[in-house]
């Protein structure tokens, strides 16, 4: 199995977890609860959310928020229709309103990827 298949494959656990607490969690937080760097501004975390988006596309990928809380559209549009509210951002695109109090908190990390 490829690393970026493995990487997925922590990833996708992760976004089920998020999806039974109703969360969500920064892209440096998934790549560490993974067992992983999260690569220069979320690059390898966003690398394998397209692979978890192409083979499991039933998870909430969109739980998966950029350590800034800022959103495309697209994304804003499936966290809306999840009851998150966002609000401008500084750039001029959109945030995750009161985002930190939306944030997963795990107790323990998960298994460390190799």
């Amino acid at each position: 199995m490829s690393v970026t298949s493995t990487r997925a494959q922590a990833i996708a656990h992760i976004l089920w977890e998020l999806k039974k607490a109703e969360k969500l969690a920064t892209l440096s937080s998934i790549a560490t609860r993974a067992g992983f760097s999260p690569g220069v501004n979320g690059r390898t975390v966003s690398t394998s959310l397209k692979t978890v988006r192409r083979d499991w596309p039933q998870l909430q990928w969109w739980r998966a928020v950029a350590d800034n809380g800022q959103v495309d559209e697209e994304q804003q549009s499936f966290l809306a229709e999840a009851g998150f509210e966002s609000e401008p951002a500084e750039d001029g695109g959109a945030a995750i309103k009161s985002f930190e109090s939306h944030l997963m908190t795990w107790e323990e990390p998960s298994e460390v990827v190799e």
